[in-house]
C-alpha cells in the first residue's frame, strides 16, 4: 500500500512546517489528490490517521479534495475534463489525450496553533 508511504511523506511535509516555523499543534490539515494521482483516497485517509497518535498531526482534522483530472485533446484541441488516463475525449471520442490536471498530491492548507 503505497498511500502508507504518502502519508510518511504528508507527516514530514508537516514537521518541516514545524522546524522553520514552531507551533504546538495541527488543527486542519487540508490535501488535493487529484483524480490522475494514483491515490486511493480512502487508503490514505486511513494511513493518515493510523500515523496521527503522537505526531503533529494527532487530534487534526484531515480534508482530502479530489480535483478532476484534466486532459488536452490533440482530436479536437479542446481542455477537457477526465476521470482516468485510459478515458476518451468526452467531446470527440478521440484517445489522443495529453493529462494537463488532477495529477497532484500536495498540501493545501495547514492550519496550526500555538496554544
Amino acid at each position: 500500500m503505497h498511500e502508507m508511504s504518502l502519508a510518511g511523506g504528508v507527516l514530514r511535509v508537516v514537521e518541516q512546517a514545524h522546524a522553520r516555523e514552531p507551533f504546538a499543534r495541527v488543527s486542519l490539515l487540508r490535501l488535493a489528490a487529484g483524480a490522475l494521482a494514483g491515490v486511493e483516497v480512502s487508503a490514505l485517509r486511513f494511513a493518515l490517521d493510523a500515523i496521527a497518535p503522537g505526531t503533529l498531526l494527532e487530534g487534526a482534522t484531515i480534508e482530502i479534495d479530489e480535483p478532476p483530472g484534466r486532459a488536452f485533446c490533440m482530436g479536437c484541441g479542446e481542455s477537457v475534463e477526465i476521470r482516468s488516463r485510459t478515458d476518451d475525449c468526452p467531446l470527440c471520442g478521440s484517445a489522443k489525450l495529453q493529462p494537463t490536471g488532477g495529477m497532484e498530491l500536495k498540501v493545501v492548507d495547514l492550519v496550526v496553533h500555538d496554544d
